[in-house]
């Protein structure tokens, strides 16, 4: 027969008996061999005879884990949270700023040669008693509150930010880099101009004021730096391990972390006052062509100053550091308790 005509089942009793559903799938597989389709069918995909699916690897799934545990933040009452962060701060500076204020200037009018070291603390003290307001509203009182105020409430942001980012109590206070170098920032930079103020206010008499110069300024952040540390990273490290260490009779009584946050800021000044006198005698000796002064000089000057000058810049660092590190922990604790507990 021509190619053209169609064949019959009754000349071709064995296409009759075909199965008309193993010819369809006989040429569907054909057509997908060739890479053709039927008109409006789209093409079936053939995988590999030797494609292998390997599971997902333990280090992906943990970083999925991981990046999903990092997308959740404790955001809960966080304007109220700023708020006790705020409040306790501002608590510890109004507590402190009486007392340092005067003992600051105590230090730099006896540095410079104003007056003794005891008889400017016991005029100013007398001023504090029958005209405290003269004191509150001077201008040294408002730069030592901004100074501490400004440093309690950067470290206390920080530990908020770091309880938020990281998904944790509002409570928890941290001790790593990040809480020392932002402390440190804010502390130095109000200290900075409150230093520059205060040696020019109580500065060697008949002696306009001048530039600060570039080595005190760098004595003074070397200082700051040794006391922020003490004073901010030292006590939550070392507070539980000496709490370990006590008996349970003095544990009841005070715990490891106060007695941390007084010593380590006043242990520290034996160390740091040196290069606050040292300081103190480049700005108010500035060395000029005409006398100039020796090191060994200065050295002497800040050896017979070492012994009064670091007693007084203990007892300005117990109030400050000391008693204003253990006000604004336990305020802040406390107004983050009752932020976490309540409806």
């Amino acid at each position: 027969l021509p190619p053209s005509l169609p064949i019959s089942r009754e000349l071709h009793p064995e296409a009759a008996r075909t199965n008309p559903h193993k010819t369809q799938h006989s040429r569907t597989r054909r057509m997908a061999e060739r890479g053709t389709r039927p008109e409006g069918l789209a093409p079936v995909p053939v995988a590999p005879s030797d494609l292998k699916i390997k599971p997902p690897s333990p280090l992906a799934l943990a970083q999925k884990v991981d990046m999903e545990a990092k997308s959740t933040w404790n955001s809960i009452n966080l304007g109220p949270r700023l708020g006790a962060d705020l409040f306790s701060a501002a608590c510890a500076g109004t507590l402190v700023a009486p007392l340092v204020s005067i003992i600051d200037r105590s230090i730099m009018e006896n540095a410079s040669g104003r007056r003794g070291l005891g008889d400017c603390v016991r005029s100013c003290l007398k001023e504090l008693f029958l005209r405290p307001h003269h004191v509150v509203f001077s201008k040294p009182f408002a730069l030592i509150f901004a100074l501490y105020g400004g440093t309690y409430l950067t470290a206390n942001t920080l530990d908020t930010a770091s309880s938020t980012v990281h998904n944790r109590p509002a409570s928890e206070v941290t001790a790593g880099t990040a809480k020392f170098a932002a402390s440190s920032a804010a502390n130095i930079g109000i200290c900075m101009y409150k230093d520059q103020v205060f040696a020019r206010m109580f500065g060697p008499p008949g002696v306009s004021p001048r530039p600060v110069p570039a080595l005190t300024y760098a004595l003074f952040t070397l200082r700051d730096c040794m006391t922020i540390f003490a004073s901010f990273n030292v006590p939550p490290r070392l507070g539980p391990w000496l709490n370990g260490r006590m008996g349970e009779e003095l544990s009841e009584k005070v715990s490891g972390l106060t007695v941390v946050q007084f010593a380590a800021p006043a242990m520290v000044q034996l160390a740091s006052t040196p290069l606050h006198l040292l300081g103190l005698d480049v700005y108010n000796r500035p060395n000029a062509a005409a006398t100039p002064v020796s090191w060994a000089d200065r050295w002497r000057s800040v050896a017979k100053n070492w012994g009064i000058s670091t007693m007084a810049r203990i007892c300005r660092i117990i109030p400050a550091y000391g008693v204003g590190g253990v006000v604004n922990r336990k305020v802040r604790l406390s107004l983050m308790d009752k932020i976490e507990t309540a409806p």
